[in-house]
């Protein structure tokens, strides 16, 4: 059975919890006492975390859910309608911080930042963590059915450039993730501003799309484990989690190598409840509150305090955490600017008109 996020959320315990499935908010507001209103992705909270933070800060909590970093980035180019803390990418924490949309994190407010390990506190895209608090690391590679696959796809061909699984493939719907996947299978860097190599994916793309059941939303696992499609681009964590309720899935991160994100906690400028919000934050940096957040979204976690907790069929995961030489291959995506980002996004539009 396909798992909707309202299901999903119903089994991790959140029907008490605000919910909101547009990003709007003000249908769930809580009368009396402050509410954090938080902006996420799908399946990416722990199953006591939302309960146990409202328990602890004495608030409520309204969650929102988005689809794709371009759905958040659009929410907030305007201006902030409203939400407390956001989860983007590391490229849209550099574009969201560009245009002036993200407040900065006080450290001081938040000292479980000490749990983080220390690899993960100066990325080139937030130096000093100045705006955004890491979440999960992520890396993006293929999902598959072992059954209906014919060996392991360890190779992007299988997706982009290739009429063997005809109409049992999903491809990601986010524009600059997925021309950075083409790029690195056309064994170029990743983050190229080429005209003529976008040029490239674009046309590879347009040749492939007979043969791709679907461009998904950050839901190719349900897609997956419903047995709709038997290949998919998506990430790690999204694969691991359906590991575990059928054992017929796997995934591979390609020889030519995949994307690295990493999904920071931040706090969106407007917030109506900032000190709230770095409370949360702090919440979920803590050691056992982050191991359950990780237990649950089998997303790979910069919390060395709580990966000390985590048990072995996640720590030694080659999911969760793929082998060193395949993560060796892998490039990290950053923001390109307004002119490569629309030159994404335009080609996108082509490809899925065509």
């Amino acid at each position: 059975m396909k798992r909707s996020r309202r299901n999903f959320l119903k089994d991790i315990g959140l029907a008490g919890i605000g919910i909101s499935f547009t990003g709007a908010l003000g249908a769930c507001s809580h009368r009396g006492g402050r509410t954090l209103n938080l902006y996420t992705w799908d399946t990416y909270i722990g199953k006591h975390t939302l309960p146990d933070f409202e328990k602890a800060a004495g608030a409520h909590v309204n969650i929102s859910l988005f689809a794709n970093n371009d759905e958040l980035f659009a929410k907030l180019r305007d201006g902030n309608p409203g939400y407390d803390v956001i989860v983007p990418s590391n490229d849209f924490v550099e574009r969201l911080h560009q245009i002036g949309a993200l407040a900065d994190i006080d450290h001081a407010k938040v000292p479980n930042l000490a749990n983080i390990d220390p690899r993960f506190l100066n990325p080139p895209f937030d130096p000093g963590r100045k705006v955004s608090v890491p979440y999960t690391w992520i890396v993006t590679g293929i999902g598959y059915r072992k059954s209906k696959v014919d060996g392991v796809p360890d190779s992007w061909k299988w997706v982009l450039d290739s009429d063997r699984y005809k109409g049992r493939i999903g491809l990601l719907a986010e524009a600059s993730e997925l021309f950075e996947i083409g790029t690195k299978y056309l064994g170029l860097p990743a983050n190229t501003a080429d005209p003529a190599t976008i040029a490239r994916v674009q046309a590879m793309l347009l040749k492939q799309k007979p043969n791709i059941a679907t461009f998904h939303d950050d839901n190719g696992q349900d897609l997956l484990l419903g047995g709709d499609i038997d290949l998919v681009i998506e990430y790690n964590g999204d694969i691991a989690q359906v590991m575990r309720e059928d054992k017929d899935l796997a995934f591979v991160v390609p020889k030519e190598g995949g994307i690295l994100a990493s999904d920071g906690l931040c706090i969106p400028k407007g917030a109506p409840n900032p000190d709230l919000a770095h409370a949360f934050i702090n919440f979920v940096l803590d050691a056992h509150n982050g191991a359950h957040i990780a237990e649950t979204i089998r997303y790979p976690t910069p919390n060395k305090a709580a990966l000390a907790l985590m048990p072995p069929d996640y720590r030694d995961s080659p999911v969760i955490f793929p082998p060193a030489d395949a993560l060796a291959k892998c490039e990290y995506s950053r923001y390109k600017g307004l002119q490569v980002q629309a030159a994404y996004e335009d080609a996108m539009t082509r490809v899925r008109a065509g």
